[in-house]
């Protein structure tokens, strides 16, 4: 059972007590009192019919000292020391990280890694690329699509990007990729769904992955690999268990995240 809102598509049981879905989310009182009006109400209907429930958002954790049901957790983000105090206090929840990186930040009493994975068959394998490189992610500052943008004008090759503007990098967007986008050398063709993936992934000579955080996973990684495109990337998070640098991805001697 899947309890999601009703714009789901996902093709599994599914209940919501919301039609719409609200994302990106407002930042208001109100939105987070749907979230937990969500969380409950999900937390009363699984308790009649479900043996385990696995959580993906920290509200839902909270709410965990509530039920008597197994819980699992995946962490998705990067370590926090305030969540991570909030974790130490629940210490009967199985944790998931997502790399072996993620977990070695953290120190909890139950904890396991299960690394990402895709759906190879939705994935076409190029082997002839075409000139230019390739940038898939949020539009932020941790992500590094300025530095992607500089690896581009550096090496002399077109770079393509795509990828979500969150509000909230609005003005990193304006500021550090905008100016450079002229819609030939840098083009920016906007969020790409799967079968954009597929195109703009698998005609590239390389993705670029200049992360400046400790990235929990990175599934454009796999996308890349999974189309037959190199990862050219930073050493940093969980890049070392994902691509292995000369045979999937390229590391640079240099510019390792601290």
């Amino acid at each position: 059972m899947l309890y999601t809102n009703g714009e789901s598509t996902i093709n599994v049981e599914k209940k919501f007590l919301f039609r719409e879905s609200q994302w990106p989310l407002k930042g208001n009182d109100y939105a987070e009192l749907k979230e937990m009006e969500h969380t409950t109400w999900a937390f009363k209907d699984a308790a009649a019919t479900c043996d385990l429930l696995h959580l993906n958002s920290t509200i839902a954790l909270t709410c965990s000292r509530l039920s008597s049901l197994p819980i699992v957790y995946t962490l998705h983000h990067p370590t926090d020391r305030r969540l991570s105090e909030a974790y130490s206090r629940l210490p009967d929840v199985q944790y998931v990280c997502i790399s072996k990186d993620q977990c070695s930040r953290e120190s909890l009493p139950k904890m396991t890694t299960i690394h990402h994975g895709i759906d190879l068959s939705k994935y076409t394998l190029r082997r002839e690329k075409e000139q230019y490189l390739s940038f898939i992610g949020r539009i932020a500052p941790i992500k590094g699509t300025h530095l992607a943008i500089e690896i581009a004008k550096r090496s002399d090759i077109p770079l393509k990007i795509a990828g979500e503007i969150q509000p909230a990098y609005r003005g990193y967007f304006e500021a550090k990729v905008k100016p450079h986008i002229d819609g030939k050398f840098v083009e920016y063709i906007g969020p790409a769904d799967l079968a954009a993936k597929n195109e703009l992934l698998g005609k590239s000579l390389a993705m670029l992955f200049p992360i400046t955080w400790h990235e929990p996973f990175g599934l454009v990684m796999v996308e890349a690999m999974a189309c037959g495109t190199p990862v050219l990337a930073l050493r940093a998070g969980s890049v070392p268990e994902v691509v292995k640098d000369g045979i999937s991805a390229m590391f640079p001697a240099r510019l390792e995240v601290s």
